[in-house]
């Protein structure tokens, strides 16, 4: 969507209307940086503090990041999703695994009943390029592969909202992976690749009980090895 000038009174409020359904609508995607303020007053036509207020005041929702020297960043596509983020920064890595565990058990029992062949396609190839990043020993290739693949799972349930929910612990997931992936237990829980067939075998024949079951199998060997961590300093 065009930026629009804007001529009313209230002209914060419009232009933090108008950069939200940017972010909403996906023209200003999650992780990217937003135009710099000069060409915001020009497309807006503006004053350069009505844009510095509305930028400020999506900071402090959380929608937006600035980043030292570097631009200001689009963090969550919604004030809902910024507040979800917020607080499970807050949370233990322990806590923020046993939410991620009750989101994925429903999604992939909802993904088994609903998954179209195009869903099933992607999982296998997320499958694929997990096993990859797995056995070229590159530890960041594999969490994002491994985010990848859930994140999969989550969409094939067809549920916008638990997408949504699910995306917004991004952050979280990838604290959990991390420590699962350093703590002192055999490869075949760190990777769990048959662990992860299984739910795409479950997901394949339709069977949301055996989907389950795979999912809290996988999940109950992270969640051991969690607790299993020394408490931080």
């Amino acid at each position: 969507m065009p930026l629009r000038s804007t001529a009313r009174t209230n002209l914060v409020d419009l232009v933090i209307a108008q950069m939200e359904i940017l972010i909403s609508d996906g023209e200003w995607k999650v992780g990217t940086k937003i135009p710099a303020e000069p060409l915001l007053v020009e497309q807006l036509a503006v004053g350069r503090n009505t844009v510095r207020e509305a930028v400020r005041a999506l900071v402090h929702t959380g929608m937006l990041e600035p980043r030292q020297g570097d631009g200001t960043y689009v963090r969550a596509s919604s004030d809902f999703g910024a507040a979800v983020q917020r607080r499970v920064r807050r949370a233990s890595v322990l806590e923020a695994y046993e939410v991620r565990a009750s989101l994925e058990r429903d999604a992939a029992r909802y993904a088994a009943e609903r998954r179209t062949p195009e869903d099933l396609t992607a999982l296998r190839t997320a499958l694929a390029e997990r096993s990859r990043a797995w056995d070229a020993g590159d530890t960041d290739a594999f969490i994002d592969a491994d985010m990848t693949f859930h994140r999969t799972v989550a969409a094939a349930a067809h549920n916008a909202v638990l997408a949504e929910l699910y995306g917004h612990l991004s952050d979280a997931m990838h604290a959990t992976i991390q420590s699962v992936l350093g703590a002192a237990v055999p490869d075949s829980v760190r990777h769990q690749i048959d662990a992860h067939s299984a739910i795409v075998d479950a997901i394949e024949a339709r069977d949301a009980t055996a989907a389950e079951a795979a999912v809290l199998a996988h999940l109950a060997e992270g969640m051991a090895a969690l607790r299993e961590q020394p408490p931080a300093d």
